[in-house]
């Protein structure tokens, strides 16, 4: 493991000092091995492992590409990470989005367009009035994503995206749909959505805090 480690890391100074760039392919196998001085095993080891991450993208039959480096790709998997999660860390998790998610909706209040807030408003009208649990968890990660998308800071958007997928979502919804949630969630997106409209950024980062909080204290008592 340690060679292959500093494979890794001699893979990743090539792409911080900007010798590999987004895109670019990486030397062949043998030519790259003798360079880095490395064994060609270690190489295809470390190689692996960065493709694993997001960071190489292996083509076969064309060679072996640096991706585009973008946070959601880089982030992605925090989304299959977060799937894995205990019960006694989840609540970890939300705690980061409850300050994370206000943040980024009091940034899209200033920043989204009025269309983009047309789109926003048609993602909360596009809710049956009496959706499944696949139909809720699928506007709720649209509606938020819009939102976090509008916060025009795609690391932000990125975390804020991976924290909570369809996997934990759909988890949760069951709980809240069970408890008759339904209608204090659509009326707090609904509540969100015309702060940002009317671009009230306090008053759209304090619907978000309560609407994340809400679900936060929710699923302590569910886990207790």
């Amino acid at each position: 493991m340690a060679v292959t480690d500093a494979a890794i890391d001699k893979i990743k100074q090539m792409i911080l000092s900007g010798e590999l760039a987004p895109g670019d392919r990486l030397p062949k196998e043998a030519d790259l091995a003798e360079r880095l001085g490395l064994s060609r095993n270690s190489l295809r080891e470390a190689v692996r492992a960065l493709a694993l991450i997001n960071v190489l993208d292996v083509r076969q039959g064309d060679g072996t590409y640096v991706t585009s480096l973008e946070p959601r790709l880089l982030l992605d998997t925090m989304s299959f990470v977060l799937d894995l999660h205990r019960d006694d860390t989840v609540l970890q998790f939300f705690e980061v989005r409850r300050i994370l998610e206000p943040a980024a909706t009091a940034m899209a209040t200033k920043l989204m367009t009025d269309d983009e807030i047309g789109e926003l408003r048609v993602i909360l009208e596009s809710l049956p009035a009496d959706p499944t649990v696949e139909e809720l968890v699928a506007n709720d990660l649209q509606f938020h994503q819009r939102i976090a998308q509008g916060s025009g800071n795609a690391v932000l958007c990125s975390f804020i995206e991976s924290l909570s997928g369809p996997t934990t979502r759909a988890r949760i919804w069951r709980g809240l749909t069970q408890e008759g949630a339904m209608e204090k969630t659509r009326e707090q997106h609904t509540a969100i959505y015309e702060a940002i409209a009317a671009r009230q950024a306090d008053v759209a980062r304090s619907w978000a805090t309560v609407h994340v909080a809400g679900v936060e204290s929710w699923l302590r008592k569910a886990l207790a």
